[in-house]
């Protein structure tokens, strides 16, 4: 990676101590003269010194100071004029908007030395918003949930992005300081003990990262250069420039800040958000060299890399010697619309591309995307790409993430949408499924407070990102209508935030959806099958208008998952050979999600019998085969 001449920096932008006090390097190709404002510490910040940074090719200028310390504050004056934030800045301490801090890494003192990363298999993901998942909303609340995670089950917290945003509370998809984690949740130490705590306790930890725009608010990196942008929009406004004139230097910058969260802060892995809206025609594309050098950081760690690409492109699997992005995993929103279709039966805006029926659910089982080239009607276009060849859990499950919760009306979680038993049943398909599950923040008791989109930006821009809103909700035809909207929340008004805060105390109040969560977990961790079924052959078959079972294969060990979404069933006549046991088997219950302690009403103890086959109505069944002699 480059580095500014005769320092010892460790990336290219930013303030860094160095023996001799702190280099300042920044990327100003608007400039002609740039300078390191040091300034004190009282409430208005007195300017206290003003090093002159020299010129360097490229655009850059750098300087190093013994006039500045770790905890110093400071701006870069451009051109004698106005002073602003640091592009680079590894701390906020007031927001976006007020001078940047200089921050020592060396001061923090991490115990997971040991610690060897994750590997890909064997993961239950955990989402988090940092500011809601706790009523005190920071890192230091967070850690002490992981005893709770534990006794769930969950392998891997995944937090939705940190970069400081303006304002109280906001998502993170707004950032604008990338290196900067966001001072509402605490100090950078703050988020270097959760990490490492994780460590200590055997949890990853992934963080989503925001590559593909800045936020409306507190970005002044226009101020440095024009080039940060492409003229193109990217859906979520301008573009960043990865293959314009000039972007050499705008990819330096976000591929250090892949390799500094895992350098610095020991992350287990990046999360990539709407990668298709990154926009590179570059021979090598920008994810490609992020993911590269976010590996080389973490050394002999192993880490993980997430992609969301809502066109299901296949190139975020690939490796690099094949035109690929070489991540491990993606989001596969396919499967969470099929099972929300069947849970709720909601068919609009893009939801119309969906039945929710039992082959879309088996298919998803058996290939992870649904979409992968045929025409896809709401967009006017053909949609995803073959997955022949990848492994399934290289596809990440859900039935509920921010995104899908968050972007609703009224952020309603799935619980309150459907009926008690088909979201059982729905609960053991995605944890009994070989793709790898991801549980949002308070899925696991049933959480009763829905989780909402909120920003706190400034007024002007508060009003636009509402009004932008109420046009995306427009697409589903109930919210077309002035009474609906007017009832929306505002996303800038506090109670909106306050409201999406879980109540933790929930979990013990709702003991019984929390303990079918940890059995299924516990389930899939323990049984043979299971816990390997990435590697297991797997069929299906449709047995219903709301029924379908799954057959597992591995090695001589077999498992049958039965799940009936509508009313029971007896099958009589039978004529399905998944059905039959191996020979010399027979089929024993291993699990069922109509157990009295999950609020179920309990199954029978046969389900083969000598009349009919019995589907029990809005529940999952596991089987396993016993041997015929063996007791019951």
């Amino acid at each position: 990676m480059p580095k500014a001449q005769g320092t010892a920096r460790r990336y290219p932008v930013g303030a860094e101590i160095v023996p001799e006090g702190v280099s300042f390097r920044v990327w100003a190709p608007n400039c002609r003269k740039v300078e390191a404002v040091i300034l004190g510490e009282q409430e208005n910040h007195p300017e206290m010194a003003a090093v002159d940074l020299k010129p360097e090719k490229g655009g850059y200028f750098s300087g190093v100071t013994g006039q500045a310390r770790s905890g110093s504050l400071y701006r870069y004056r451009l051109d004698g004029g106005e002073s602003f934030p640091c592009p680079a800045s590894r701390y906020q301490p007031e927001g976006p908007h007020g001078p940047s801090m200089v921050i020592d890494p060396s001061g923090f003192e991490w115990t997971d030395a040991k610690w060897k990363g994750i590997p890909l298999d064997g993961h239950v993901i955990y989402e988090i918003h940092t500011g809601t998942f706790t009523r005190e909303g920071t890192w230091a609340a967070a850690m002490e949930q992981f005893p709770a995670l534990l006794d769930l089950g969950v392998t891997l917290v995944e937090i939705m992005p940190v970069a400081d945003f303006p304002g109280r509370f906001g998502w993170g998809y707004d950032g604008v300081n990338h290196f900067a984690p966001c001072r509402n949740y605490g100090a950078p130490e703050d988020l270097k003990r959760f990490v490492d705590r994780a460590h200590q306790v055997g949890l990853g930890v992934v963080l989503d990262v925001v590559y593909n725009h800045f936020g409306p608010e507190g970005n002044y990196l226009e101020k440095f250069s024009h080039d940060y942008y492409s003229p193109e929009e990217s859906g979520w406004g301008r573009a960043i420039n990865f293959d314009e004139n000039n972007c050499g230097p705008v990819r330096e910058y976000f591929v250090a800040n892949g390799a500094y969260w895992m350098n610095e802060y020991h992350f287990d892995g990046l999360r990539f958000d709407s990668t298709h809206s990154i926009l590179d025609r570059s021979p090598r594309h920008i994810l490609g060299d992020i993911t590269d050098a976010a590996r080389a950081a973490a050394d002999k760690r192993k880490v993980l890399m997430f992609a969301e690409n809502e066109p299901q492109d296949r190139r975020c699997l690939l490796p690099a010697g094949q035109g690929g992005f070489g991540m491990d995993a993606v989001w596969n929103d396919d499967f969470h619309h099929a099972a929300h279709v069947a849970l709720t039966g909601y068919h609009d805006a893009y939801y119309m591309e969906y039945l929710g029926s039992p082959q879309e659910l088996v298919s998803s089982i058996k290939w992870g995307y649904l979409y992968q080239g045929q025409r896809f009607y709401w967009q006017g276009k053909r949609r995803g790409s073959p997955t022949a060849g990848k492994g399934r859990n290289r596809f990440v499950h859900y039935i509920q993430n921010h995104d899908q919760i968050g972007n609703s009306a009224w952020g309603a979680r799935i619980h309150t949408l459907t009926n008690p038993g088909a979201l059982r049943a729905v609960a053991t398909l995605l944890l009994l499924s070989p793709q790898t599950p991801l549980i949002f923040q308070g899925q696991e008791f049933s959480a009763s407070n829905p989780f909402q989109y909120f920003a706190d930006l400034s007024p002007e821009i508060s009003e636009q990102v509402h009004i932008g809103r109420i046009e995306f909700l427009k697409q589903f035809t109930n919210i077309d209508n002035p009474h609906i909207i007017e009832a929306i929340d505002k996303p800038y008004d506090q109670s909106t935030f306050e409201q999406s805060r879980l109540d933790l105390s929930e979990r013990a109040r709702n003991v019984k959806v929390f303990a079918l969560y940890r059995d299924l977990i516990r389930l899939r961790k323990s049984d043979t099958v299971f816990s390997e079924g990435y590697n297991a052959f797997i069929e299906g078959a449709v047995l219903g208008r709301a029924a379908f079972l799954l057959r597992y294969q591995l090695k001589d060990e077999y498992r049958l998952l039965l799940f009936n979404l509508g009313r029971e069933l007896h099958l009589a006549p039978a004529p399905e050979p998944m059905l039959a046991p191996p020979e010399g088997c027979r089929w024993e219950v291993l699990w069922t999600s109509e157990r009295i302690e999950y609020g179920g009403s309990g199954t029978p103890a046969e389900l083969d019998t000598d009349r009919f086959w019995i589907v029990q109505g809005n529940a999952a069944v596991v089987l396993k085969q016993v041997p015929e002699g063996e007791a019951k």
